[in-house]
């Protein structure tokens, strides 16, 4: 692969295949962010030309019913669209490059659809709902046909909003929200939420102290740990960023714009998420071979 399609502009092409150097041996955990499923047709939250947002605040959604229908009818739209996503060339380059971990801050499931060995979701699969009261994890499939049943004709009057990377989209018509019928639980009659962690919440300790303990492996064998889109801003990822760098482990940032690592990554690349995982893939293949 040339220089010119990975275009590493404004870094110098050298840090480029410094940085590839480094990444095609030795052990590698690897932390995503919606930068990766971009390829797949998702956006992400902060790329260049992204408007700031802010999703919905747990606390917002248990207030009440009227919070859950706007967050319920926006989802069930961005959802209706975001499910048929493919796992993208990115997605299979970290099939094959098969990292010790792979920490994902993406709620889509394309790591795992695309056969991903060893994932930990930090915030979640949005292919699940959890009810909050008998704690009953279900389908999100099977939600969104009941919710398509309860609302007849609502997709189709609503096709052309603009879908986020967590599935929710952009609209905000008080009518149009207030007679959104939003099911219950149907083991208890409860509440239902998406099985992701929402801003106000924490990623539960399990899943933290897992990602925690491969960050640390790398430090006594020599790995790297490799940022793929993401902005780092939400400290659920940036932390293991600060984590690594404390203990002298070298970082990656692949990742289009600014992230809240740079002045902590050994190299920060301003490089197409794919483009550089294919080639990377590709090197670690060639590397493992017999004679090579």
């Amino acid at each position: 692969m040339t220089y010119a399609a990975l275009d590493p502009s404004p870094f110098d092409p050298h840090s480029l295949e410094a940085a590839l150097d480094l990444l095609a041996s030795g052990p590698l955990v690897v932390l995503t962010g919606a930068g990766l499923s971009t390829d797949s047709g998702i956006p992400d939250y902060r790329g260049p030309g992204r408007p700031p947002r802010t999703p919905m605040l747990y606390g917002e959604f248990v207030s009440g019913l009227a919070a859950q229908q706007r967050y319920w009818a926006r989802s069930h739209l961005g959802w209706g669209r975001m499910r048929h996503a493919e796992p993208n060339a990115g997605h299979h380059a970290l099939v094959a490059l098969d990292p010790e971990l792979l920490i994902t801050q993406n709620v889509d499931g394309l790591h795992e659809r695309a056969g991903q060995r060893s994932v930990v979701a930090l915030h979640g699969r949005i292919a699940e709902v959890v009810c909050l009261d008998c704690r009953a994890v279900s389908s999100r499939a099977a939600l969104h046909d009941r919710m398509t049943a309860a609302n007849p004709g609502f997709a189709e009057r609503h096709a052309a909003v603009a879908v986020n990377p967590d599935g929710d989209v952009e609209m905000d018509d008080p009518e149009v929200i207030a007679a959104f019928v939003v099911p219950a639980c149907e083991e208890c009659g409860g509440v239902l939420k998406p099985h992701v962690v929402f801003f106000g919440e924490n990623v539960p300790a399990d899943r933290v102290e897992r990602c925690y303990a491969a960050v640390d492996g790398l430090a006594a064998t020599g790995g790297t740990l490799l940022v793929a889109g993401s902005s780092l801003t939400v400290m659920s990822g940036f932390r293991f960023v600060r984590r690594a760098a404390k203990a002298g482990t070298p970082v990656v940032v692949v990742n289009r714009g600014a992230t809240r690592g740079d002045d902590l990554a050994t190299y920060k690349l301003e490089v197409g998420c794919s483009e550089l995982l294919r080639e990377l893939a590709g090197r670690r293949v060639a590397a493992a071979r017999p004679g090579a």
